[in-house]
């Protein structure tokens, strides 16, 4: 993946001010500065920085957009959104580490974020429309509550596929709704949970 080219140096000036450090804990903190996925515990891991650099720089963000996080992790793409100017809410499944994170990034000082638990699946309706969705979990689909929160002229990047065959999949809605899908580069996330999310995994009989 170090081989993604990054188009908008803004980027790349937010992913300097962001120390990976700062959102990793014990022996793995040592490791903050490798171009690879770390553990963060609970069974889930932090992608590499040169990964989740490239799905920013497809997103597009502009300094006050709606940016819709899936899998906050350990807050350190959220800090990256963040530094863009964004307003990000995040949703992290797993409640142990939503808590984490929402600690770190209160104690980091970044500003513009709002962390809560739930299931991405659903997206954040109370808070819809979004400029821009992140999504760090593999689904087999696109969840359609996500495609319908997208605003008009919004981007939405999520990993699609099986665990053998995934895809960054970036979805677009123009300005006049009509929503476009087009297929990225291969990866591999952990996949995103949640009761629509299981039901899509569960083999056909």
């Amino acid at each position: 993946m170090t081989s993604l080219q990054i188009t908008d140096p803004r980027v790349a000036f937010a992913m300097a001010l962001v120390d990976r450090a700062d959102f990793l804990d014990g022996p793995v903190q040592r490791l903050a500065g490798r171009d690879a996925p770390l553990s963060i515990g609970h069974g889930q891991t932090t992608s590499q920085p040169s990964l989740i650099a490239w799905m920013i720089d497809q997103l597009q963000v502009r300094p006050g957009q709606k940016v819709l996080e899936i899998g906050t992790g350990c807050g350190y793409q959220t800090a990256i959104l963040s530094q863009l100017g964004a307003q990000v809410s995040s949703m992290e499944i797993l409640e142990p580490l939503a808590r984490e994170a929402a600690a770190r990034l209160v104690e980091l000082d970044v500003p513009n974020v709002t962390v809560r638990t739930g299931d991405g699946y659903q997206g954040w309706p109370e808070l819809a429309p979004f400029d821009r969705i992140i999504v760090a979990a593999g689904a087999k689909k696109a969840p359609q509550p996500l495609i319908d929160q997208l605003a008009p002229g919004g981007r939405l990047i999520i990993p699609i596929g099986t665990a053998e065959d995934m895809k960054l999949q970036l979805v677009t809605r123009s300005l006049d709704g009509e929503v476009k899908t087009e297929e990225l580069l291969p990866v591999r996330f952990v996949p995103l949970t949640g009761a629509p999310a299981e039901a899509d995994r569960r083999p056909v009989r």
